[in-house]
């Protein structure tokens, strides 16, 4: 079971899971979201500032991660950003 803040436990057990949620959570905390009321995804592909830099550090981390789910390769060298 994968442990999240304030000890909730995420009810998406896939892989990547953590790396979805916090992303998600920073999209949804930024001032593109909140003051714009945009989706998180119409934020993602906003590069005006509205969203913060560790979104998209975040967005790169799950790609990698979601990636490293298909390379052969990460059977012995387990995920990225897992």
């Amino acid at each position: 079971m994968m442990q999240y803040e304030d000890e909730e436990v995420l009810a998406d057990k896939s892989a990547c899971a953590g790396v979805r949620a916090d992303l998600k959570m920073c999209l949804l905390k930024s001032d593109c979201c909140k003051k714009e009321g945009k989706t998180p995804r119409e934020c993602l592909s906003r590069t005006d500032g509205s969203v913060p830099s560790e979104c998209h550090v975040l967005r790169n981390t799950f790609f990698e991660c979601k990636r490293s789910v298909m390379d052969n390769r990460a059977r012995f060298r387990g995920r990225k950003g897992y």
